[in-house]
């Protein structure tokens, strides 16, 4: 059977692309402008890689590039670049710049390579802010997009999307992603069923709920990683000596007024990744494409996650290397989809849309990792932080903190 040819926009450190390759399929051509990217990309695998802005690239020159003629590829993938449909500009200021924001013209961009190149099916993929109701404009623009392709070039594109949550496929991390399918004949894709569900931890280990499997947790992920004694993991910055004082799971709110530990922070005054540890026995939180140093998440000992445990949080295949320095592994990684995610939806695509025979058991499911070890040993509050202690303010909610008055003063 030959493998489906893809063509691979803003490719990024490859998540979607490896994720694509377990499933069976071939990456073409990616085109991603990220020089440490390319860099990554080249020296994982042997694909054709642009590296130049979208933008820059055309459709013919795209197509040439993977040996394809216009209709012959089988699949479009891509993450058009998300910061306008984040969820950062609503904590800080109640909305975002959205489509004003010349960032967005990526969303343009993708649908540009959709109408010349006509792929027998798209996969896009986006910050679960894209669909928010009340502020999908971002949605509306491709919804309206794939009408005018239909109706110019006589396909049809029937596109569906939801917003998926990676861990219910088995991806060790509380991670939530845009997802829009569609086949060029009008074939629907029907998203696969959650595999994954919610546990009980019990004395530290997980039971199962109903018929899904437990959720994977970050112990499956990265409890076996060996640590490169060359790799810089220590944290810094003022608060890296407090971060010992929480618990595995929990950030700074633990140190608040309605937590368990001392009242140092006001309630909701931080962004939820301060201080933000994994846990065992959990699925890691999202991990951060450009944290600042009190920015996790951090490891159950207290310190910054390797390379390798990034990359398995992330589901990439083992033999993945990323290159470049700490912030910029950081920024690639942080950026990726999920592989796995990604396989599961690619396996789906080529049975639905394709027609083609799959079996749908995905290779980059982490490994069940047993026993769970206990709870690290909290250790007590520096001195240094004492003087903190005392009434703080709670946050007054979305769009009304103190990000948000030096925004609105600035913008007078």
């Amino acid at each position: 059977m030959r493998r489906p040819r893809v063509i691979s926009l803003f490719s990024g450190a490859g998540g979607i692309d490896y994720g694509f390759e377990a499933a069976g399929c071939q990456t073409s051509v990616a085109v991603e402008r990220d020089r440490d990217c390319c860099v990554t990309l080249r020296q994982n695998r042997k694909w054709t890689v642009i590296d130049r802005d979208i933008f820059e690239v055309s459709t013919e020159d795209l197509l040439a590039a993977g040996k394809l003629k216009r209709g012959e590829a089988d699949i479009l993938i891509g993450g058009p670049p998300c910061q306008p449909f984040s969820k950062a500009g609503y904590w800080a200021r109640g909305d975002a710049g959205r489509l004003s924001d010349p960032r967005s013209d990526t969303l343009a961009a993708y649908m540009r390579v959709v109408e010349e190149a006509l792929p027998r099916a798209f996969m896009l993929e986006n910050v679960g802010g894209l669909s928010y109701s009340g502020k999908n404009e971002g949605l509306d623009l491709l919804l309206a997009r794939v009408e005018q392709i239909n109706k110019k070039h006589r396909v049809q594109y029937k596109p569906v999307y939801r917003v998926v949550k990676a861990v219910e496929y088995g991806v060790p991390q509380l991670r939530e992603r845009f997802i829009m399918i569609a086949a060029r004949d009008g074939d629907v894709f029907k998203f696969p069923a959650a595999t994954h569900g919610n546990t009980a931890n019990v004395k530290g280990q997980l039971s199962l709920i109903g018929a899904l499997e437990p959720y994977r947790t970050a112990w499956d992920a990265i409890g076996d990683v060996k640590l490169d004694p060359h790799e810089e993991l220590a944290v810094r910055g003022k608060w890296a000596t407090l971060l010992p004082s929480i618990p595995e799971g929990q950030n700074y709110l633990f140190h608040t007024d309605r937590g368990e530990g001392l009242p140092l922070f006001g309630w909701r005054r931080r962004f939820w990744s301060f201080l933000l540890k994994l846990a065992k026995n959990m699925p890691s939180w999202t991990v951060q494409a450009q944290p600042g140093p009190a920015i996790g998440p951090f490891h159950w000992t207290n310190r910054r996650l390797s390379m390798r445990e990034l990359c398995r949080i992330q589901t990439f295949p083992d033999d993945v290397i990323i290159t470049g320095g700490r912030t910029s592994i950081q920024r690639q990684v942080g950026n990726a989809v999920p592989a796995l995610l990604a396989e599961v939806l690619a396996r789906a695509i080529r049975a639905q849309l394709l027609g083609q025979r799959v079996d749908q058991q995905p290779r980059l499911l982490p490994a069940r990792r047993t026993p769970v070890p206990r709870a690290e040993r909290l250790k007590p509050v520096p001195k240094i932080f004492l003087d903190l202690q005392g009434e703080h303010v709670a946050h007054p909610g979305t769009g009304k903190g103190y990000r948000a008055e030096a925004w609105s003063q600035s913008a007078e």
